[in-house]
């Protein structure tokens, strides 16, 4: 059985900072390998894996300026598409563009669905409803126009998050800076319970940092410490007292909680998209509707168990558990492909 994963090529695969979408793909591709399967992953040509290795983009058109983005991406597309006839399957971690050769080939598609950047995109899914095999990261990011073939959880690698049983006393915001990610609803979060922030991750939007961030971060209660890679990540998550994670939009998943209390982090976080799906509020966590509810909260940290954390986490969201959903999807859309060509399990290894 070979499998071809198709990853987006702004970022490294595996990213070194940002790139949920690389970091999925990533996770896929090796833990497939892992079972023994035959698996190929388009990505940058300066990807890391252990599967066999595509690539056209010498590397992410977000760290290389002088790479032309719409270029990257048809040049990386068209490479896989050309040569789908080698595969059994197809997996696209690259949203809905490669959608619009799935007429054009006969290897089946599994897409993930990793968000909606707007609905003006939703019209570019439905047309191909009837051939695709659409998977949800979450039950909240499911389209009421769109049938699904599944809803599969992203999965994140026990081994890179160490269980921190004593953290520190410091609050953390990890994600981009943009106003959906609400990291000024962070500042005033710690600054209604007197505790130290620590704030990571690349800033997305140079207005919104400089004008609502930038002011209030003074090195000592307010810190900023820039993207974070792999260690840092790790570290910074499991030392915190708790997440901050005031969303201002439904977001379709949440890497960052699900890798907080990997670690044994409790996540505040505002109910909304996928959130109630992530966190057992009073259990993992707690989910709240603004700053204030948010600060009222931290009181309550203590009494949240880091080990029931780290627990939910490996029971939900491990890449384990990940690639065993993905295994399903795959031998259900073959079953279909092919009625007597597939046996169930046959994917397993």
């Amino acid at each position: 059985m070979k499998i071809a994963i198709l990853s987006p090529v702004a970022w490294r695969t595996p990213p070194v900072h940002y790139g949920p979408w690389e970091l999925i793909a990533s996770g896929v591709a090796e833990g497939l390998v892992r079972r023994g399967l035959d698996v190929t992953l388009f990505a940058t040509a300066n990807a890391v894996t252990s599967a066999k290795l595509e690539a056209v983009c010498p590397q992410g058109y977000e760290e290389d300026p002088t790479l032309d983005a719409k270029v990257m991406e048809c040049m990386h597309i068209s490479h896989l598409m050309e040569q789908a006839h080698k595969f059994d399957i197809i997996h696209n971690h690259f949203d809905f563009l490669p959608l619009t050769y799935s007429r054009l080939i006969r290897t089946p598609m599994v897409t993930t669905i990793h968000g909606f950047s707007s609905e003006k995109i939703v019209p570019v899914f439905g047309r191909y409803n009837d051939i695709a095999h659409y998977v949800a990261i979450s039950e909240a990011n499911r389209h009421p126009d769109l049938q699904y073939a599944a809803t599969v959880y992203n999965g994140i690698d026990p081994r890179l998050f160490d269980f921190q049983p004593d953290p520190e006393d410091y609050l953390l915001f990890f994600g981009r800076f943009h106003p959906h990610k609400g990291a000024h609803d962070a500042i005033s979060i710690a600054q209604l319970t007197g505790r130290k922030l620590i704030m990571a991750g690349i800033v997305q939007d140079e207005t919104y940092f400089r004008e609502q961030i930038a002011p209030h971060i003074d090195g000592e209660r307010i810190q900023y410490v820039g993207a974070a890679g792999a260690e840092d990540r790790n570290r910074l998550l499991g030392n915190a007292y708790a997440l901050l994670h005031p969303i201002y939009f439904d977001e379709p998943f949440g890497l960052s909680v699900a890798e907080a209390m990997m670690c044994g982090t409790p996540v505040i976080a505002y109910n909304r998209g996928s959130m109630p799906e992530l966190i057992k509020s009073g259990e993992t966590g707690y989910l709240v509707k603004d700053a204030a509810t948010a600060a009222a909260s931290i009181a309550d940290i203590a009494a949240i168990d880091r080990q029931q954390c780290r627990n939910w986490a490996l029971s939900r969201f491990s890449v384990d558990n990940m690639v065993d959903d993905y295994l399903a999807v795959y031998e259900q859309v073959l079953r279909k492909a092919t009625p007597a060509g597939i046996k169930a399990g046959a994917l397993q290894r």
